[in-house]
């Protein structure tokens, strides 16, 4: 029999059959191994292990610990879940049950209207099937036959799915488990009895495909792990997450608002959340200013030949507002800033002596997102970009991505965000330039990542279609990762709008243009914040920084001086003076989360002081009102968060 090598993680190599299956070869590497692997990677692509390795192969095998095996498990689950369903109600017809970020999701589509009760059912279901432990079985099939088993089925959403895929396509596939049939890619876990302990953790209306013309599913959310303590502990997160929700401490705390009536995914932001951004925007501009930046003001809306002469047009349309027709001339609101930007550029021939540019715009755009992905502040269709771009020569690109590398990670740790993760995002299947200017790009990008001593993981095809790009995803209180800032070339625009600089040669040379976000767009920003906060603010921040509490109305004199000179040191003060009871005064601004209390009573009018109380670690004793404002001046100033 033929023999082939596999080369395994730790760069050994050990010798098999040919058409060994991957299974098998954990099993001769270790019993252990062979329990607790879910999948394979070979070659870099993940595989069943029932698949069948017919050459030399290097051989990765993913466990639950490994970002794809939680990807194989929690995909698999969904699978069990829709096997349960159409148990349950046998004329379920099913979309799309994909892993996510955390678990997993089913589209399905039934008679009837789910509950939380039914959810049980489901789940209780599902144990049985684990407890049958049927395989995962993969089978190949041409587009016609996989099209006919379908129309058996009468499943005309997978049959929608199949008319769409080329005619020659390869890897067309279905997936057995038990009596329940699927259209997938895979790959899966080796059976069902792998799936241990889960939840089905809420029901929530989609349109299929995302799109609200088309009929509303209901979606099922789940998770799943291979150990009871995992999920447990994963509730207790979940609990967490939900008392964090930023539309729930929004709404509580009077910071923003959406109104659906007056049109879907736009803000309002109401004087407290405003009076945070305020503070967020100051200290954006101020650090832009320090680090280099002009800041620059734009239309919000541009002729149509712009965004055909940036590509927009052929590669973003989708996501773009209908045009206006406005002279005789179509018009679109910007979805972007950066076509505005260079117009200023071009505004009169540059030299390699105004090298670098570094442009900096807090600049509102609108961009249309199907009505069922819109989340809160976190998923909208007009909002305020953090938005730069830096316009250089070859010679100084390097230098400058470093420096935006640096600029990034003081602008997050300003925040209190001190854990960041680093991506270098490659060349996708669509894209522009040349392959020599990608390699260059991606030359600097992983150079500058390296001067920086920072880690990072490849993004291979992730980058956008006119660049390469370095994305910075950060971890929150909870332990989540958010994606934020991004570092991104781009070869498209300086082609397309004919950009040129004067070297010191006297000869006209294409400038480099890289687009920098470091907080996104404001709006996700002041989600994310609110959520990893949980609205309890640091001072700085704070829309209201102290409430003066008068013990009663006899005081209130005394008490409306204190407030008059903490506004006039720039301390954001509020006067309570409601005639209700002190106890009922201090639970409320509590709940308000608001970090300061200033109790007047007789003691304190007469000492000439204040007793101060602070959010959640409570009373702090009298102090001096000069005492008091050097306190929190100092937290202010320093951007001090501290949790009790």
């Amino acid at each position: 029999m033929q023999s082939i090598k596999i080369k395994l993680p730790d760069g050994s190599i050990r010798e098999f059959e040919k058409d060994i299956t991957a299974f098998k070869i954990a099993e001769a590497i270790s019993p252990r191994l062979s329990q607790d692997t879910l999948a394979v990677e070979v070659d870099g692509v993940v595989r069943d292990l029932s698949y069948k390795i017919e050459n030399d192969s290097s051989v990765k095998f993913l466990t639950f610990d490994d970002e794809k095996g939680k990807e194989v498990y929690w995909h698999s689950t969904s699978h069990l879940m829709a096997h349960a369903i159409q148990e349950i109600y046998p004329e379920a017809k099913f979309g799309v049950g994909p892993a996510i970020e955390a678990g997993f999701y089913y589209d399905i589509d039934i008679n009837s209207q789910l509950s939380e009760e039914d959810l049980k059912v489901v789940e209780k279901k599902m144990a049985q099937l684990t407890q049958e432990d049927s395989p995962f079985v993969r089978e190949d099939l041409s587009k016609n036959a996989a099209i006919d088993f379908f129309k058996q089925k009468g499943d005309n959403y997978k049959i929608e799915i199949l008319s769409e895929i080329d005619e020659n396509s390869q890897g067309i596939s279905i997936y057995k488990e038990g009596s329940f049939t699927d259209l997938c890619r895979g790959p899966h876990l080796p059976s069902a009895g792998k799936i241990k302990y889960f939840k089905l953790l809420n029901i929530s209306g989609s349109y299929w495909r995302g799109d609200e013309k088309n009929k509303q599913m209901q979606r099922i959310y789940g998770i799943s792990f291979p150990k009871k303590k995992m999920l447990d502990d994963y509730l207790i997160f979940l609990e967490e997450a939900k008392k964090r929700d930023h539309r729930k401490l929004g709404k509580q705390l009077d910071l923003y608002s959406i109104h659906e009536e007056a049109g879907a995914g736009l803000i309002y932001w109401h004087p407290k959340g405003a009076r945070i951004r305020s503070e967020i925007e100051n200290f954006w501009r101020e650090a832009h200013l320090k680090n280099g930046y002009e800041v620059l003001y734009s239309p919000h809306m541009g002729k149509s030949w712009l965004w055909e002469t940036s590509g927009h047009l052929d590669f973003y349309k989708e996501s773009m507002y209908a045009e206006m027709r406005v002279d005789e001339q179509d018009y679109y609101i910007k979805p972007m800033n950066c076509p505005f930007h260079i117009m200023i550029y071009k505004s009169h021939l540059r030299s390699y002596r105004d090298l670098p540019l570094r442009w900096a715009e807090l600049g509102t755009v609108y961009r249309y997102e199907k009505s069922g992905v819109l989340h809160g502040l976190l998923r909208v269709r007009g909002f305020t970009q953090d938005d730069a771009h830096i316009f250089c020569s070859h010679n100084q690109i390097e230098a400058e991505i470093i420096e935006v590398i640096k600029f990034a990670r003081m602008m997050w740790n300003s925040f209190g965000f001190e854990k960041l993760k680093f991506y270098l995002a490659t060349k996708p299947e669509k894209a522009v330039g040349e392959n020599e200017l990608w390699d260059k790009a991606i030359i600097s990008l992983k150079s500058a990542l390296e001067k920086e001593n920072l880690d990072y993981e490849l993004d291979e095809g992730g980058g956008a279609f006119y660049g390469p790009k370095i994305d910075i995803k950060i971890k929150d209180a909870l332990g989540r990762e958010w994606q934020m800032s991004t570092v991104q070339f781009d070869f498209n625009m300086p082609e397309r709008f004919d950009m040129k600089y004067i070297g010191d040669d006297g000869k006209e040379h294409r400038p480099f243009m890289v687009h920098r976000a470091l907080l996104g767009s404001i709006e996700r920003f002041f989600g994310l914040l609110i959520e990893h906060y949980g609205g309890d603010f640091p001072v700085w921040l704070a829309p209201v920084q102290v409430v003066v509490i008068p013990v009663s109305q006899h005081f209130k004199e005394y008490a409306q001086t204190v407030c008059d000179e903490l506004k006039c040191q720039n301390i954001r003060a509020n006067l309570d003076e409601r005639n209700e009871k002190i106890g009922y005064k201090i639970r409320d601004w509590e709940t308000n989360k608001v970090p300061y209390m200033l109790i007047i009573g007789e003691k304190e009018v007469n000492a000439q002081n204040i007793s101060v109380r602070k959010h959640k670690a409570g009373d702090l004793g009298a102090l001096s009102l000069s005492e008091f404002i050097s306190k929190i001046s100092h937290e202010i100033n320093n951007k001090i968060y501290t949790t009790n």
